[in-house]
């Protein structure tokens, strides 16, 4: 069952098609067969993949897959990527963002585009974390990289496409400020992502997470340091909003 399925069901209670009980044990039937990240989130269950081995990333990958669920897991290596190949030959390995996926095309689609924008180089892993997770949600994903404060002519220049996204994913390290600036640019929400690039004062991204948290520009949110399917989970969220 997925988010409209859940929806419909929902209505029918609603509108007196079907009693609260033949709904409720419909529902549980349904939970007792299937992941509720599904119905609570509008997708399936996501493996980090950090601490497992290939073999047991393998195993999951293949449980989830039979299951009927689009494949996403993160923080994971090419040797994992080899273990899940030969069960799912066309599992995907994202060398840059460290990711595996397989889309079974069972996901919604988003209702806009989520761009992303990235301060230098050093953060792409972060930046393309949360460009894969988004893309697999069923967003539309729009990169902008090295667009930094240190340079910051190229981001002014590109003001047409900050405007034109529904949700904005924003990844820096240093001092963080390249959120705060977008934020001040655009009317959107905007997700900002603190990355552990630095030097010795940025305290393996805690300045960063700290000036984002502190920012002044509204309408900014803040997930924790590194973490760009966090990122993409919330914009994806807000960009299936009605």
């Amino acid at each position: 069952m997925n988010r409209q399925q859940l929806r419909a069901l929902l209505d029918d209670v609603g509108a007196g098609n079907i009693t609260p009980e033949a709904a409720h044990a419909q529902l549980f039937q349904v939970l007792s067969q299937q992941p509720l990240d599904d119905l609570r989130q509008g997708f399936p269950e996501v493996v980090f993949g950090q601490g497992k081995t290939p073999g047991q990333i393998a195993a999951i990958a293949l449980r989830l897959v039979r299951a009927g669920h689009s494949l996403l897991v993160t923080r994971t290596t090419g040797e994992a990527h080899a273990a899940v190949a030969q069960e799912l030959p066309d599992a995907q390995f994202h060398e840059l963002a460290r990711c595996i996926t397989l889309d079974l095309g069972t996901t919604p689609k988003g209702r806009g585009t989520i761009l992303i924008a990235a301060a230098g180089t050093a953060d792409l892993p972060v930046a393309e974390e949360a460009a894969v997770t988004a893309a697999l949600m069923g967003n539309t994903v729009d990169r902008l990289y090295d667009v930094g404060v240190a340079g910051l002519h190229r981001l002014l220049r590109e003001h047409s496409r900050l405007t034109a996204a529904r949700v904005i994913i924003v990844v820096a390290g240093m001092e963080g400020a390249l959120p705060s600036v977008v934020g001040g640019l655009v009317d959107v929400p905007v997700v900002a992502v603190p990355t552990s690039v630095g030097y010795g004062a940025s305290f393996g991204g805690l300045t960063a997470l700290l000036a984002m948290l502190n920012s002044c520009a509204t309408g900014i949110s803040v997930v924790n340091i590194d973490n760009g399917f966090g990122a993409a989970a919330l914009a994806s969220t807000i960009n299936h909003l009605d």
